[in-house]
């Protein structure tokens, strides 16, 4: 791997690299938290192979992944970006994702996108919950994985102990292949450890040394650990015999086990970066370790009525199946789909179908529209370099697809396909806008459209109760995010209101009422007299109209009036202003006039009636009550629970899912939830998660119904 080449082919930086086979494509998504050094490894890569003159700071805002004005402002990753560069004649898609829980969307796209993984931690920092849920994730996959260990040269670094953590946390399969040599605090070299070679960066550049007596015990140690490491993962069963009879294996047979190992996904070798140390190493591991698009099983592909349909993987020649794994809107540039080709080719100016997602109740319609794409890129951050075209198992960006949207597949035009869409986190934090004025209300439309489509983890929401335009979100920085691209990239100013939560009333006894709407005028008047009784009803059961009127007092053509009028006052509400449910109606009695009396007046009559017996028992208001079930790790299930209970909750129970991990189920009103994906990522660290059904409606308690109906 890394130690028996020397060094990389330097790159143009201002040409686009070119992939002709899929065996020459690496796609590499960076995974860490937020901090852990991704993007500054993104630099020290896209640097040691002369595709940018120097690296770039994060502090200074000048780095190639991070070129959104939210991103430079905000000094931290809030979109998937592409970092092509060339190694060795392999072209390696570096995928940038963000670090923060909040833009995990962005996160599954570089997943789905990539078909190996670097795990970035931090040697002062460790690792994170959310870094050890998608090691979890990967590993149901079996996605082949790297770890590199970031920051060594940080005054606080302890890379033995982040090492000791990595191999807990991760598991099996997790050894070093090199050790750093640190003196006095600056980081001279890394040792190899199948090698035993010191390489030397203290002039500059890599030079090969002897390592010093001093390390030998150090050596002898690691060297052991990852040598048997290699030797279990090996297809030669002989190996581990030999090596345990004494017998020195070669080293170029140790390192094919290790780059078989790897690219199978049950080895997971640990590399070191720091300033000007590492970068040579990590890209000779993802060349030679990391497995080609070839060797990446495709998602399940379907045509459109949903039969499986087979599909050889990654065939430049085989039909077009191309996937939208993320969308950018800018007002100037329009629309820019990056692509993942996974069979065919695609060309500029070619014309394909798009099909769509199934995220409808996301605001996201599905598409089934043919489109023709416009021109194809390489993208370096911001610079869209034109490319002649987009092999199978390349990345590429494309211009012009005005109705496709993240998730979306692109196939040809007769033969148009589907791929399953990735897990996608469902939003949980509703937040409640409305512009500032009438030109930002006019634009606010078109603005949040282009905003659902490129992310897939928002969801847009017009809650016809309450009247609200309600974005769910991820969490507040995600809000923030979308907020801040409303009003800086499309020129729309809205403002966060109070959420409004839709209740419900009901009567809270038996009683009779009369509704009379008798008016005379100088032509027709209105006769209606109408006698009812209400009821409550169990939760759940709706609205009963009876009719029990005999002898004609009411005529028949008017008896649907009173129930039309009944259910347009239970529209409108009678305390608060909230729709009424779980309400018995009973007409018994009433009067009419031969010439006053009509449609109108008897549906009126019904509404005066339904509020006079609101005014007689008492109106009771109505939440909802949601059941949710909360996963965390076994550590916070106390403080969940408790929490839960403090929030009106009844904890109904829970059990253990997979190591060290519990689901907790609970019925919550929705009133006390309304915020809880940002508070459960507060008690559980980042690692808990929650999914949320509507269960019914259950009284208010009074103090707090005392205080919605002085509001409303």
């Amino acid at each position: 791997m890394a130690e028996r080449s020397s060094g990389g082919a330097v790159g143009a930086a201002g040409r686009a690299p070119a992939a002709d086979r899929a065996d020459a494509i690496r796609n590499v998504v960076l995974v860490g938290h937020s901090g852990a050094g991704k993007t500054t490894l993104v630099e020290q890569l896209l640097a040691a192979t002369g595709t940018i003159q120097r690296p770039g700071r994060v502090e200074d805002g000048n780095t190639v992944s991070d070129f959104d004005e939210v991103e430079v402002r905000q000094q931290r990753s809030v979109n998937l970006a592409v970092a092509p560069l060339v190694h060795n004649g392999i072209k390696i898609n570096l995928l940038d994702t963000p670090g923060y829980a909040d833009f995990v969307g962005d996160l599954r796209a570089g997943l789905r996108a990539a078909d190996a993984a670097l795990f970035v931690v931090s040697a002062s920092d460790g690792i994170d919950g959310l870094t050890q849920m998608l090691w979890e994730e990967c590993s149901q996959v079996g996605m082949p994985r790297a770890v590199v260990i970031t920051k060594i040269d940080h005054q606080r670094a302890d890379f033995d102990e982040v090492l000791a953590t990595c191999q807990d946390v991760f598991g099996d399969g997790v050894a070093p292949l090199y050790l750093p040599v640190i003196t006095n605090g600056h980081v001279n070299g890394l040792i190899g450890l199948l090698t035993q070679k010191f390489y030397n960066y203290a002039t500059g550049s890599r030079t090969e040394n002897d390592p010093g007596a001093e390390y030998e015990a150090q050596i002898e140690e690691y060297r052991g650990s990852l040598i048997e490491g290699i030797i279990q993962e090996s297809e030669d069963e002989t190996l581990m015999e030999r090596y345990l009879e004494g017998e020195p294996i070669d080293t170029k047979v140790l390192i094919e086990d290790l780059e078989k190992a790897v690219a199978r996904g049950s080895f997971y070798p640990v590399l070191c970066s720091g300033l000007g140390v590492g970068a040579q190493e990590i890209l000779e591991v993802i060349t030679q370790g990391f497995p080609s698009p070839l060797e990446h099983p495709l998602p399940e592909i379907t045509d459109l009525s949903g039969k499986p349909v087979k599909v050889n993987a990654c065939d430049p020649d085989g039909p077009l199946v191309a996937e939208v794994v993320k969308t950018t809107s800018d007002p100037y540039v329009g629309r820019i789909s990056l692509v993942r080709v996974f069979s065919g080719t695609l060309r500029p100016d070619m014309t394909v179908h798009v099909s769509g997602h199934g995220l409808a109740d996301r605001g996201h319609e599905d598409h089934d529209v043919d489109e023709r794409i416009g021109t194809l890129t390489c993208p370096l951050g911001k610079h869209q370099r034109p490319i002649a075209k987009g092999a199978a198992g390349d990345v590429v960006a494309v211009a012009k697809l005005s109705r496709a949207e993240t998730g979306d597949t692109l196939s040809e035009v007769d033969r148009p396909l589907l791929m399953t869409a990735w897990a996608m986190p469902e939003p949980l934090l509703p937040v409640a806008i409305r512009a500032k004025s009438k030109a930002d209300e006019d634009k606010l439309s078109q603005a949040l459209g282009r905003l659902v489509a490129e992310d897939p983890t928002l969801r847009l929401e017009n809650n016809a109760e309450t009247r609200q335009l309600v974005l769910w979100c991820m969490g507040e920085a995600h809000t923030d995010v979308l907020l801040d691209r409303l009003a800086k990239r499309h020129g729309v100013e809205v403002e966060r209101i109070e959420l409004r939560v839709p209740l419900r009333e009901t009567f809270g006894g038996k009683c009779q009422a009369m509704g009379r709407n008798v008016k005379q005028t100088g032509g027709h008047g209105q006769y209606a007299i109408c006698h009812l009784e209400v009821e409550p009803l169990p939760s759940g059961t709706g609205f009963e109209f009876v009719d029990k009127i005999v002898g004609g007092v009411v005529p028949r053509q008017f008896i649907p009036s009173v129930e039309k009028g009944v259910r347009a006052q239970m529209e409108r509400g009678v305390v608060a202003g909230y729709p009424m449910v779980d309400v018995r109606v009973t007409l018994y009695d009433g009067k009419a006039h031969s010439v006053d009396s009509s449609d109108m007046a008897f549906q009126i009559a019904g509404q005066l009636a339904l509020k006079e017996a609101a005014a007689k028992v008492p109106t009771l208001l109505l939440e909802p009550v949601d059941e949710i079930s909360v996963l965390v790790a076994d550590d916070h299930v106390g403080s969940v629970m408790s929490d839960l209970s403090s929030r009106r909750g009844r904890v109904l129970g829970t059990e253990p899912v997979g190591a060290g991990r519990t689901l907790v189920k609970a019925e919550v009103p929705e009133l006390e939830i309304t915020r809880y994906a940002i508070d459960l990522r507060s008690m559980s660290h980042g690692t808990g998660t929650f999914t949320r059904s509507f269960l019914r409606y259950e009284p208010l308690p009074p103090n707090l119904a005392g205080k919605v109906a002085a509001t409303d």
